[in-house]
């Protein structure tokens, strides 16, 4: 079975649980790794996690929500190996995948209603990598993340 980690800050917490119950409907295990209230919480403290496992190669996959996305994606891109991809419609979601391999998707919980938000992630799973001149994009991006972070 597939597994996809999932987080959110707060304001992303209402979506994540939906989100999170709509993969396991897709027969996908959704890791919830937080939050778990609406108390107001800093988005990083539940972005790095996330981010750590994908980039590490522990999970291919997450889902990062919080409330415009913006922060969450911006955290996330900080990560050798991470792409990030903040979507909040159905073409973008596609592209993020076929043209950029994006590893994360990233929605805006204060953005994109539930049932769209289920139409995005569906079609980022199903979406594949088209390779080719996109692959020589991502392979010029690798090399500033070694460039610039020092990472062999």
């Amino acid at each position: 079975m597939e597994k996809i980690a999932i987080a959110s800050d707060h304001a992303g917490r209402e979506l994540k649980e939906d989100l999170k119950e709509y993969l396991q409907s897709l027969g996908i295990e959704a890791h919830d790794m937080g939050a778990n209230s609406d108390k107001s919480v800093d988005y990083p403290d539940y972005g790095i996690p996330l981010a750590e496992k994908v980039s590490a190669g522990e999970v291919a996959r997450g889902v990062l929500i919080c409330g415009t996305g913006i922060g969450m994606s911006i955290l996330a891109n900080k990560f050798r190996g991470v792409r990030a991809a903040l979507v909040n419609d159905v073409y973008t979601a596609r592209m993020a995948k076929e043209h950029n391999d994006a590893n994360i998707l990233v929605i805006g919980g204060r953005v994109v209603g539930k049932g769209l938000a289920r139409e995005i992630l569906k079609t980022w799973i199903e979406a594949i990598f088209e390779g080719g001149r996109h692959q020589r994009r991502l392979d010029k991006i690798t090399e500033i993340e070694r460039k610039y972070n020092n990472k062999q």
